[in-house]
Formats: C-alpha cells, sequence, structure tokens
C-alpha cells in the first residue's frame, strides 16, 4: 500500500516550480473536490435521479445534501459513529432535504436491509478500515463482502483514496467488479516524477459470474 504523503510531495524536475506542503491541500478541499469529481460523473453519465444512492462513511452528511440539491431523491447515508449520524441529521434539517435517510451502521457488518443499491460511494472510509492497525488485511476483505451484498449487479461504486494507487485499488476489488474509468485527480510532482495525490475510479459489479466474496457464498 502507498502511503498518501509518497505520492504529494513536490519537488523540481517536472517543467513547474515546486510548491511548499502547507498549499498540498486541507482534507476540507479534498472533500469538496471529490464531491464535485463524483457529482459531475453522474451527471455527465446520466443516472437516472430516482437512483438509490448509498454514501459510506457519510460523515456530515454534505455529499447527500449536494446530491439532493441536484435532483437525486433515493439517497442514504451510514456512518459507524452516532455523533456523524446526529449532524447530518442536523446538516440535512438546515437545509430542508427531508429526501435524505441517515442511520448508524457497521459497514463491516450491514444489517439486512442495507441492500440492493445502485450507486455506492466512498471517498476516505476504505482509507480509514486500510489504516486499522488490527488486522487491516482481514477487514478490507470484509469490506468487499459487504459491498458485494449491499451492491446490485451491474451497480456502480465510486472511490475516492489518499493512500491507495489505481492499480493497488484494482487488485483490492478483483474480485466481482471492473474498472470502468478513471477519474482525473490533480497531479504533483517529486524527483521529477510525476503522480496523482488522490485515486478516484469508478468499478461496476459484474452482472454474470458470482462476486467470490459475498456473504451468499
Amino acid at each position: 500500500m502507498a502511503v498518501a504523503g509518497e505520492r504529494r510531495g513536490l519537488g523540481p524536475g517536472c517543467g513547474e516550480a515546486p510548491f511548499s506542503p502547507s498549499v498540498l491541500g486541507t482534507r476540507e478541499q479534498f472533500g469538496e473536490e471529490s464531491m464535485v469529481r463524483l457529482i459531475r460523473w453522474m451527471e455527465k453519465h446520466k443516472i437516472p435521479l430516482d437512483s438509490s444512492v448509498l454514501d459510506i462513511g457519510t460523515g456530515n452528511g454534505v455529499l447527500l445534501v449536494e446530491l439532493a440539491k441536484s435532483g437525486y431523491t433515493n439517497l442514504t447515508g451510514i456512518d459507524y459513529s452516532p455523533s456523524a449520524i446526529q449532524l447530518s441529521e442536523q446538516v440535512k434539517e438546515k437545509e430542508g432535504m427531508s429526501n435524505i435517510k441517515f442511520q448508524v451502521e457497521d459497514f463491516l457488518a450491514p444489517s439486512a436491509e442495507l441492500s440492493g443499491f445502485q450507486i455506492c460511494i466512498d471517498k476516505g472510509t476504505f482509507d480509514a478500515i486500510s489504516l486499522n492497525p488490527e488486522n487491516a488485511a482481514g477487514k478490507r476483505k470484509e469490506y468487499v463482502r459487504s459491498l458485494c451484498s449491499v451492491l446490485q449487479p451491474e451497480g456502480f461504486f465510486l472511490i475516492t483514496s489518499c493512500n491507495w494507487t489505481k492499480e493497488e485499488l484494482l487488485d483490492e476489488f478483483r474480485e466481482g467488479f471492473e474498472i470502468l474509468e478513471e477519474l482525473p485527480t490533480p497531479k504533483f510532482c517529486f524527483g521529477g516524477r510525476i503522480g496523482n495525490s488522490v485515486t478516484a475510479l469508478v468499478f461496476q459489479r459484474k452482472k454474470v459470474g458470482p462476486c467470490i466474496l459475498d456473504r451468499s457464498d
């Protein structure tokens, strides 16, 4: 697994002036950029406004609020933190978006009602699970298993990561998923080599063949 800082560093040799680490972007900027990127992809591909969308690790729920503002009507956000869900509910009420559903869920052990989604979105939750000091590899497998159980066949999975390269994510989600598209992300330079600060990919769950890590297998 690559470390985020290894791809964020800047230096001479790329034909552009180096930047100080302070301008590499804050967590808030990362969230805003990834949110705009995901919404643009959904609009570009004319994802129906009534598609069922699951935001995995919704945090303050702002992504779903923005999707609701864009016309999407079937939105669910989950987070393992009750305080995060409480905050999400407050943001929802403030924005007047009654068509968003928030609930406390551990994605590694999702409830039975969490299933049949057409779109699943992750912008940092897989990263957090990957950094778990206790059995990180096992938890990553649990994540893929859960994704197989909640995302319907031919459904889309949009993931944004600061910790994983495209090749690494392709390997992690090789069972039951195929890559559709890599979304453009900011590029930075270090030691004459150009890399991405984040990785953003769109996967599709395969229509035929078993999702090997599915809970039903």
